[in-house]
Parts: C-alpha cells; structure tokens; sequence
C-alpha cells in the first residue's frame, strides 16, 4: 500500500506513536488509508451539512475496510459574495481547493482521497485536486437545497436577486422583497436549479469521478447518508484495482461532460471549469468544442434558469442517471466510457428508473430545444472568444450603444438608478482573471436588469462570467482581458457594439485606426492587490481562453 510509507517498519515508530494519539489502533495499521477533504463551511447553506455526510462516510469507510481521515478545505459562497468585492475570491478558490487536496494527498501518502463538495467552485476544485493526487478517487456533491414556497410557487437564489431588480423598478413593495428573501433558501444544499453547482455535479457523474445516482440525491434527502456509506465501499474496490482518475478519463469523458452541459441549459461556468480540469488530466480540449458540440445536441431537460423544474424535481423525475441514459439512447454522448467503477456509463444507467409522467427529462425525439444553448463567439471586441449561453428567448442579433463601466458595482449602481435604456449595450470591464482579479460573477447585475424588465432588451459584454442562474444576452468570459490590453479595454461611450449569436461573432464598429490612436493612449490601472494571494493569483493566471489556470513552472 502506497500509505505503508508513512505507517509500516521500524523506522516509522514516531510516526505511528503520533498516529495512536489521535485513535488509530494496531488493526488500522494494516488496511488502507484514505483522506476526506470536507469543505464543509458554517457560513453557507450549500457546504453547511457535509459535517453530517463526512461522518456517514467515515462508517462507509470502516465498513469497507478502510481508515478515513478527514481534513478541511476553503468555501467561498458565490450567492453571499456576489455584487461585492468579496466574489474575487470565488474562482481563487479554486486553485485553493485542488492545492488543498494535492497537499494531503502527498503529504500523508494515502491509498485513496475523496473530495466532499457542494458549493460551484468545490466541485471542479475537487476534480483537479484528485486528479493530480493520482490515486483512487470519488469527488461526492453534497446535494440540491430544496425548492423555497412562496403564496404556491417554487422559488430559488436567482428568485431574490430578481426580485431586487424588481423592487428598484417599483414593481414589488420592499415588504414582498422581504418575504421572497426570507422564504426562497429553505435549509442546507446548493442552488437548487441547473446553475453551476448542480451543472458541475451533473459532470462528476458523466465523467466517472462520482458514483451514478449519488449527486442528484438532494442536501436533505434521507436517501443521501446510505449512498454515502456504499460510495466507501466502491472506492475500496477502486483502490484494489488502482482505478485512478486519469486511468478512466480520455478526451471522449470531456466531450460527453460538454454535451450532457449542453442538452441540459448548464452554466456558462462548466467551460472555464472544463477546460482547467482538461489541462490537469493532459487532455487536449479548446475553446471551440464546446461550440461545436452545442450547435448539435439537442436540450432534452428543462431546468431553471431558462426552464420550469428544479434539481429536485430532477430527482424525483430519476436524477441524472436518467439524464445519461436519455444522453446514451439518443447518441448524443457515448456510453463505452469508463466509470470509477470499473463499469462503462451504459451498463451503470441502463436500468435508470424514470418517475411515470415525469416532464423533466425527454427522449432526444421531443426536445425542448434542437440545440444547445452554450455559444462561442469572437470577433474584433473579443479575439481570443467570449461565451453565451442561449435560453432561446433572447435576440440572437442586436446592435446598440456601449454604456461602459469600469467595474460591476459602478454598472449596478446605474442599473439600480435606471439610467440603462432598452437597446443598450451594457459593457463592463477589469473584471477579468487579472483583472479583478478571479473574474467575478454578474448575477446582480444580469438578475436586476431582468427584474426591471430590461432582459430581452439589452445586452450585457464583460471580461468577467456569470452565475449558472443567469439569463438574457448576456456575453462573459471576453479575451483577451481588459487588464492586458485586450480591445474590451478601448471601449468608449456610445461606440456601437453588434451580436450574431447564429454567426457567433462579437463586434466593435470602430475602425483598426481609432483603435490603435486609443491604444497609444491606454494604461493598465494598478492592480487592487500588491501582496498576498490575490496578487500572487493575478501574476500567474492565464487567459479565459484557457480556462483561467495557473501558469505552471517550467
């Protein structure tokens, strides 16, 4: 066992004399071990139970055979954070968490890992954490929140911050403000519609890193702590085998995680977090594939935000495993992929039960949709690309004016005052991976422009990304970055801006010789941090384009 290391020969009596402190006994020191990385968080709803569900799997684990120990790791809530400088940290913490999980997993020499997630960037922290622990590995999500009720009808996170959007314009008293806030978050669990949470736990399980059926199981679903205690049990097989991440992923497992994004209206966020996981697991995925493999798969699950039902309506419907198995049957991913089971996602889905009169989840024959909502576009305003996503409301052309903004809370502030009109062009800028830095979301801002009733009658273009509950035109991920120079950063007031969703092209109409004399002009502005991580975070992280990693020593 590769733990033997640490805990096996003479040698190692100190350490074994500190093991026996914390209550390993004679018999543990015979099976294998395995670290929990829990990033459990009292300051969420979404990580606010892994406690419990840590507990439950270190049961599973001693069933099974195998010694737990379990560790922390950092949580940054995106929906307390949003619309504050506190969202810079969000993306930072990726990086953070899949540090986190290659630091024990090497200091310690356990046999298996298991990243208990919830909240959206756990989720693909953990998948490139156990990636580069290169040893047997389950990444378990922690589970949907239930839906909130309010006078009969579901609500969710997205449900209040619209409803700010919908108090600035006067349309709802501050007393109904107050009521969808202190009723849409019911309990523990993670945003409960298709945002980046359940998008990314969707992925885990079409990729092979969770066991099919688990992720879709919600936060307080009784059904979650036996799930847990049987995950143990395949990771004990899992390390007998020596079944490691990279041992079962191939470019196919991403292809089929991008379609399985697509035909279910996932978050814009699954790109950047895609192509990081890629570049951690050495397989060659780019910016256009995701395009690509959009435009032809049909949306055959109709979620929130675009849609009608929550993930736990998704569940009652029969999760993702039903998910996959419509996928597989109407080839739109390919079911020969490997799982941490040692079976392929066919044999593991076959037999998905499906709730009869469930309207969540239809065979590829009667879509909602004929293709995906994920669009990539470039063009002279973002070279390098930019990403939408569709939810086939939308104009798929618009041409307006730039209302430019030198950061999110200066664009909020007029989007609150009501000085954004329909036809404009909302440009928002310096909040890219540098630039910011961490590259924050815009869910107040793109939620308060849909509660005003603005939605389908702008645009909104930013170097930084949104939230998986956002909707309408709204364009993120714009590269180069303004902080580097790229042309989002020569933007002027009133300067026309096209869109062609179906062209997939972005476009400043100014021509290359203004460009240029504004060019000579432009400085970066000092960055907001000159020490510490965040500084250390903006020196070495990379384009949008690549998925916003770190650049790796050479």
């Amino acid at each position: 066992m590769r733990s033997d290391v640490i805990k096996q020969g003479p040698q190692q009596a100190p350490a074994r004399a500190m093991l026996r402190a914390v209550g390993v006994t004679d018999d543990d020191f015979k099976i294998p071990w395995i670290g929990i990385v829990n990033t459990w968080t009292e300051g969420m709803p979404c990580n606010f139970h892994l406690r419990e569900l840590a507990a439950d799997l270190k049961v599973g684990a001693k069933e099974a055979g195998l010694h737990a120990f379990e560790f922390g790791a950092p949580a940054i809530s995106d929906g307390i954070s949003m619309g504050t400088i506190g969202m810079r940290a969000s993306l930072i913490s990726r990086e953070v968490i899949a540090d986190s999980i290659e630091l024990i997993a090497r200091g310690y020499l356990y046999d298996g890992m298991v990243a208990l997630v919830a909240c959206d960037k756990t989720n693909p922290g953990g998948m490139m954490g156990v990636i580069r622990a290169d040893v047997p590995s389950l990444v378990l999500y922690g589970g949907s929140i239930a839906p909130g009720i309010l006078r009969d009808k579901k609500q969710t996170v997205v449900s209040v911050f619209e409803a700010v959007g919908q108090y600035a314009a006067g349309k709802i008293t501050e007393q109904e403000l107050a009521e969808v806030e202190r009723t849409a978050i019911p309990g523990p669990g993670a945003c409960g519609g298709q945002y980046t949470a359940n998008t990314m736990a969707m992925v885990l399980e079409v990729m092979g890193f969770s066991p099919i059926g688990y992720n879709a199981i919600p936060a307080i679903a009784p059904h979650k702590k036996a799930a847990g205690r049987k995950a143990m049990h395949i990771l004990a097989e899992a390390i007998r085998e020596n079944r490691t991440p990279k041992s079962f992923l191939t470019r196919q497992s991403f292809v089929n995680a991008i379609a399985a994004v697509a035909a279910t209206g996932g978050s814009t966020n699954a790109v950047l977090h895609l192509l990081a996981i890629a570049r951690e697991a050495g397989v060659k995925l780019e910016l256009d594939d995701f395009d690509t493999i959009s435009r032809k798969t049909p949306v055959i699950a109709d979620m929130r935000p675009w849609g009608t039902y929550t993930a736990w309506e998704l569940w009652e419907a029969g999760g993702i495993p039903l998910i996959i198995r419509r996928l597989i049957e109407g080839e739109m991913i390919d079911g020969s992929q490997m799982t941490i089971t040692g079976k392929t996602l066919w044999e593991e889905v076959k037999d998905a039960a499906e709730t009869p009169g469930q309207q969540v989840v239809v065979p590829r024959e009667k879509a909602f949709k004929p293709e995906g909502g994920l669009r990539i576009l470039k063009g002279s305003l973002a070279p390098e690309g930019a990403v939408l996503k569709l939810a086939g409301t939308e104009r798929k052309q618009f041409r307006g004016p730039a209302r430019v903004f030198d950061g999110e809370q200066k664009a909020m502030k007029a989007v609150l005052a009501k000085e954004i009109q329909p036809g404009d062009v909302v440009v928002i800028r310096y909040e890219g991976p540098k630039g910011a830095p961490g590259m924050p979301e815009m869910l107040s801002v793109t939620s308060a422009l849909v509660g005003e009733g603005l939605g389908p009658d702008v645009a909104l273009v930013t170097d930084g990304r949104f939230s998986g509950g956002t909707k309408g035109l709204m364009i993120g991920h714009v590269a180069p970055e303004a902080q580097v120079g790229g042309p989002i950063a020569l933007v002027e007031e009133g300067d026309l801006i096209s869109i062609d969703c179906d062209a997939g092209r972005l476009e400043l109409e100014v021509s290359p010789e203004v460009l240029e004399a504004r060019r000579a002009k432009w400085k970066a502005p000092e960055p907001h941090y000159k020490s510490g991580l965040f500084a250390r975070y903006a020196k070495l992280v990379s384009s949008a384009k690549y998925g916003a990693v770190l650049e790796q020593a050479e």
